[in-house]
């Protein structure tokens, strides 16, 4: 995109408003999600899981309509590979408080629709919320340890003042997608958490670029007065690559969300809304927040 001069750190008030408002609706989705109010998937709340094979050739997609169609919209299904029977599904369905025989109308279903194609029942296994409650926790668990491991990282790679900014930066872009996915009324589940720590990754790479240029020019810089110049230059010579890595990422997210089948869509979706948030993030509020910190801080700056 050529020489940009573009005042980054000088638009960082109005950056912080918007991303105030992704970090609190992130946090209220979170609260959400811990009592159970969000749309969470069966691995969080609880449910069935019925395992049989069919005799003949059926399509993911075929089965899929069927149980929509029978009000089964939110049903997990998982073709599995390497039985005897290639034509061997597992079917998670949710289970509301109170609810029974939700197996037996899973099985009814799929043999009103498939009449001319029998399904052999091998297993049904329940899942509790008891075990949901404990995936909530070790998924919060999880999450904390990866932010934690980018603070470790970033501290020793660069310095402790980086690595809380990058850790903060990070932190955001999971709240704005959590936020951002509540609002959508998007099913919370493990492949959605999966896109999330992904993008922690991705975002700590995005950030780690900018940072590693701003290492480069504050070695050049002498007073105080150079400071905020030297962040906004080194922000403005990473920001092609950028935008060029954030864009070809995205080209392939776009191709995923539209032809990637209902079991990707929104892992994908995940991924394309974390990535320009990421991008965001990396340029309007990474090194902004490090520029707040080292700028309350004078004895850091050499005299001239």
């Amino acid at each position: 995109i050529g020489d940009t001069n573009i005042d980054f750190i000088g638009m960082r008030r109005p950056a912080y408003i918007i991303s105030a408002i992704f970090v609190v609706l992130g946090l209220f989705a979170a609260t959400m999600m811990i009592v159970g109010k969000a749309n969470l998937g069966i691995q969080f709340t609880g449910g069935t899981m019925v395992e049989g094979f069919f005799d003949q050739k059926v399509e993911v997609s075929e089965l899929r309509d069927a149980l929509a169609r029978g009000g089964f919209e939110d049903a997990e299904i998982v073709q599995i590979a390497g039985r005897p029977q290639p034509y061997t599904f597992l079917v998670r369905v949710k289970v509301a408080e109170g609810e029974t025989q939700k197996a037996q109308s899973v099985v009814d279903l799929i043999k009103q629709y498939f009449p001319n194609n029998k399904f052999n029942l091998d297993s049904v296994h329940e899942v509790g919320a008891a075990v949901g409650k404990d995936l909530k926790s070790d998924t919060l668990i999880a999450v904390a340890l990866s932010l934690l491991g980018i603070l470790v990282y970033i501290a020793i790679r660069f310095d402790f003042r980086f690595g809380v900014s990058a850790t903060i930066a990070t932190f955001h872009d999971v709240l704005a997608v959590i936020g951002i996915f509540y609002l959508m009324n998007v099913e919370i589940n493990v492949l959605l958490i999966s896109a999330i720590l992904t993008l922690a990754g991705y975002s700590l790479t995005d950030k780690v670029t900018v940072y590693d240029r701003i290492r480069e020019n504050l070695k050049k810089f002498h007073r105080k007065a150079d400071f905020v110049p030297a962040i906004n230059r080194s922000i403005n010579e990473v920001l092609s690559r950028t935008i060029m890595t954030g864009t070809t990422v995205l080209a392939c997210l776009i191709i995923l969300v539209f032809v990637g089948g209902p079991v990707l869509r929104d892992f994908a979706l995940a991924l394309l809304v974390g990535i320009v948030i990421g991008t965001y993030s990396s340029v309007c509020v990474a090194a902004p927040i490090y520029v707040e910190w080292e700028e309350k801080s004078p004895k850091r700056f050499r005299s001239q």
